[in-house]
Order: C-alpha cells, then structure tokens, then sequence
C-alpha cells in the first residue's frame, strides 16, 4: 500500500482530533503556511458525508471572533489591534 500523502495524514489527523494550523505543522514537520495551503485543499475535496468544521480565531484581549479568512492564523485584531489571537481548530466531522 503507498503511503499517505501530507493532505491525507492531515484529514486523518483532524477525524480524529481537533488542531490548530501550529499543532500540525510541527505534527507533520512542515512550514505553517503549508499547513493553511493543505487545509483548504482537504477542506475541498472531502467525501459526501464529512465536513470541515473551524472554530473561528478569537482575541483574548476583546473576545472578537468575526475574521473575514477562517483558514488563516492572524497575527492581529482587527478590532483592538491586540495580538493575542488564538488560533482556528479544525476537524472533521462525519454527517
């Protein structure tokens, strides 16, 4: 059997726990800009049946939660410029 790819040990990854784009970068070893490239690919092509799930980023300093890009890490808030922002989770989930 030919091993998985990154994109394939990454949806593995998110049926069976919830990360954030940090977490799976350093899962997987690879560049966090890479990990938000793979999740938007998973995030298209999963089967009928399963959804991509994102707990938005939230400020810890305000509470925002209203970003405009879900699969992203923002660095700040666009509400009180702070930059305490946790980052999304992901996961997927089956219907």
């Amino acid at each position: 059997m030919p091993e998985q790819t990154t994109r394939e040990r990454i949806a593995e990854t998110l049926r069976e726990r919830a990360c954030s784009g940090s977490a799976l970068a350093a899962e997987f070893d690879v560049p966090r800009s890479v990990v938000y490239d793979h999740l938007d690919h998973v995030a298209e092509s999963l089967p009928d049946g399963e959804r991509f799930l994102v707990a938005p980023p939230t400020c810890r300093d305000c509470g925002f939660d209203d970003f405009d890009d879900l699969v992203n890490a923002p660095s700040r808030c666009p509400s009180c410029k702070g930059e305490t922002v946790e980052e999304p989770q992901f996961t997927i989930e089956s219907d």
